[in-house]
């Protein structure tokens, strides 16, 4: 494993400030409690589990209550010798009835529905949460790598400022041509257009985290310049890729919507199945009606009933054996979806192992290839003052230098990025890893 131990002048320059720097760990959780496409997310999550409530009702008694109160006028003409007659009053009542499914398989199978959908927005909200992690650390290590960009820029225009005005102080006693001074000139501006756009490039990093926390700190936490990365565990790409198959948030929410798919088949199909309630009832109806003026005796009504209710489908036009076929084949694209999910998870968990892998050797190569360049410019300094070097050979020396800071600013980021992608690829991505990668932030 490459250990890190090199330091960024620049960089720390940069990081003075009176302010606290905000670290990894404090800007995740301003983006917990600020990133819109997260609230989306939980608010979806906090949806899809009231199915479990919905599916438990299908299967539970209800009952309802009626009541009325009219008044009655009616006049009733007899056919014959029988004089008219008119009846007046008021008249009410209420009604309370229970409905018990006994056998219902639809409902049934809409409540054991109940839970694969709620399993299946749990995971899709997991999944939200780990893809939060990730798009936070990306734009975190985004802003630290623009960062870095432009102090190694800022550094290297310095450096030909330097090698610019020894250029100059050289034709102007003999020892050197025009052709130096414009080389370095021409390098210097250069420089200057790299600075503009690299502070155009950090505006927009810091912008882009803004979006998902909502404001932006002072400054951030700069990586640590002694720190170690550590290779995968388990160091199986195969491994990973296994446990990506089996258990990632969206293999997880696609298995649960093939359940969701079988138990679909079964609701429809039982369209052709008999149901069975329980019905209970018990009113109340009160009555006083008066006849051609002559008051009647007011009457009080009480029921109470008790049965049971069959329901037996006979004939639908052939829609119920429709939606069984529809039902069957949305069941086997669900399944097919599942297949190439697992694919999909693994192929993501051995891209993400292999950029964890080879960036911690980048890294190291890099370190090398820093410690040889500055070497190289050192060495071309000591030639171009003894004449055995020209100006564009130290020129060069410089700008590989500097390429090579920034290649192993960002080869470090990567890796780090890379290895949080893979545990979101195996569905492992949690805040503790958040915290082991701010462990790395801060000052030696």
């Amino acid at each position: 494993m490459p250990r890190l131990c090199f330091a960024f002048p620049l960089v720390a320059a940069l990081s003075v400030a009176s302010a606290r720097a905000a670290d990894l760990l404090q800007i995740y959780r301003d983006a917990l409690a600020n990133d819109a496409a997260y609230a989306s997310a939980r608010a979806t999550r906090d949806a899809g589990l009231e199915n479990l409530p919905q599916g438990r009702a299908q299967i539970l008694p209800t009952v309802n209550a009626t009541a009325f109160t009219q008044y009655n006028d009616i006049d009733i003409s007899f056919r014959g010798a029988a004089p008219d007659s008119q009846r007046q009053g008021n008249s009410n009542g209420y009604t309370v009835t229970l409905t018990q499914p006994l056998f219902n398989w639809q409902n049934f199978q809409v409540y054991r529905e109940a839970g694969f959908k709620a399993a299946q927005a749990e995971a899709t909200f997991g999944q939200a949460t780990q893809d939060l992690i990730v798009r936070v650390a990306q734009a975190y290590f985004d802003v630290l790598a623009s960062q870095d960009s432009l102090a190694f820029i800022q550094g290297q225009k310095a450096a030909i400022s330097e090698q610019l005005a020894q250029a100059k102080r050289n034709f102007e006693v003999g020892t050197a041509t025009i052709t130096d001074t414009h080389e370095a000139q021409a390098r210097f501006d250069l420089a200057i257009s790299q600075e503009i756009a690299a502070q155009g490039d950090l505006e927009f990093k810091k912008r882009a985290l803004q979006q998902i926390v909502g404001k932006f700190p002072e400054r951030l936490d700069p990586l640590k310049a002694d720190i170690e990365l550590n290779a995968p565990q388990p160091n199986s790409m195969e491994d990973w890729a296994s446990a990506a198959a089996s258990q990632s948030h969206p293999v997880r929410a696609q298995e649960a919507a093939l359940e969701i798919a079988g138990r679909e088949i079964e609701r429809v199909r039982a369209g052709h199945l008999p149901t069975l309630n329980i019905v209970g009832s018990t009113g109340t109806s009160a009555s006083a009606i008066s006849s051609g003026g002559v008051g009647n005796t007011p009457s009080d009504t009480t029921s109470r009933i008790i049965g049971l209710q069959l329901a037996i489908p006979l004939y639908a036009g052939g829609n119920v054996s429709s939606l069984v076929r529809q039902a069957v084949a949305n069941r086997e694209k669900a399944l097919q979806d599942l297949e190439s999910l697992r694919r999909t998870s693994a192929l993501s968990a051995r891209q993400s192992y292999l950029g964890v892998t080879n960036g911690m050797a980048q890294v190291k190569a890099l370190e090398a290839a820093l410690v040889s360049s500055r070497s190289a410019l050192d060495s071309n300094k000591l030639g171009y003052e003894v004449g055995v070097r020209i100006n564009i050979d130290v020129l060069n020396a410089q700008q590989q230098l500097f390429s090579t800071l920034r290649d192993l600013s960002r080869a470090r980021y990567d890796a780090i990025l890379n290895s949080l992608r893979l545990k979101a690829a195996a569905g492992t991505l949690g805040e503790a890893d958040v915290e082991e990668v701010n462990r790395l932030l801060g000052t030696n």
